[in-house]
């Protein structure tokens, strides 16, 4: 006798792409990998987190269980050529199935209007697979650049992002700006016409990216799912009330 729970409407879905390891270290082949607290930050907004493995033929299936889509980051970049640019910088380091498969899953939930969250290199891949360019290596291109690799604790603050006003980040969040921590030594260089700039660094970096035709397509440069600031708890609040919407 099934004796388990049927799974309850005011919890959606949330599938959240891992990152991919070579083989070495935990296993003797490539393994998935995902920090805690992605699937804890979706819990506690209450999501049901579901991890997703990159198969990229199988991404409109995968995206037909579930109710909305985090796009994770991670120590890698995304693709030069997949915005228009010709080299890669020297510090550029490629996962390409990766790259393939939340390209795929991230086009199909954005034309279901699937609630999007790309965090970090998710931010980056969104903006790009929504026509945008990246900046490939902010010390290079950035004059007095912040430490956008923050030299602190990943679960401290790294510097404060302003929220541009009338932006959705902006009513989510319910203040001119936060506290948030930086992990990433690339950045969204120019965003397309579906796009709009939602947070910039004190120096002009972009960290902050929504499309205002979706019914929830956000993306931040930093790590919410640390819970630096209460903006952080809102945002992922918002995208699962999105989600379950």
């Amino acid at each position: 006798m099934n004796t388990e729970a049927p799974r309850t409407l005011n919890k959606p879905l949330i599938g959240i792409t891992a990152d991919t390891e070579a083989a070495g270290g935990y296993s003797k082949f490539p393994w998935y990998a995902l920090r805690h607290n992605y699937a804890s930050a979706v819990a506690k907004a209450g999501g049901l987190p579901l991890i997703l493995p990159h198969e990229a033929d199988l991404a409109g299936e995968l995206l037909a269980s579930v109710d909305g889509l985090v796009v994770t980051g991670g120590n890698f970049d995304v693709d030069p050529a997949l915005y228009g640019d010709e080299g890669a910088h020297e510090t550029v380091s490629l996962k390409e199935d990766r790259t393939q498969f939340e390209i795929a899953v991230t086009r199909a939930a954005l034309e279901r209007d699937m609630p999007v969250l790309g965090i970090c290199g998710g931010q980056q891949l969104l903006a790009v697979v929504l026509g945008g360019t990246l900046i490939q290596h902010i010390p290079d291109e950035v004059e007095d650049a912040l430490a956008h690799e923050q030299p602190n604790p990943r679960d401290e603050p790294g510097h404060k992002v302003a929220i541009e006003p009338g932006t959705q980040l902006h009513a989510i969040v319910g203040a001119p700006e936060m506290n948030v921590n930086s992990a990433h030594h690339q950045a969204v260089k120019a965003v397309s016409g579906s796009m709009v700039v939602n947070a910039v660094a004190p120096d002009g970096v972009i960290e902050g990216i929504e499309a205002p035709r979706q019914r929830f397509c956000i993306g931040v440069q930093w790590h919410p799912e640390f819970e630096i600031d209460a903006g952080d708890i809102r945002i992922f609040a918002a995208f699962v009330d999105a989600a379950r919407a």
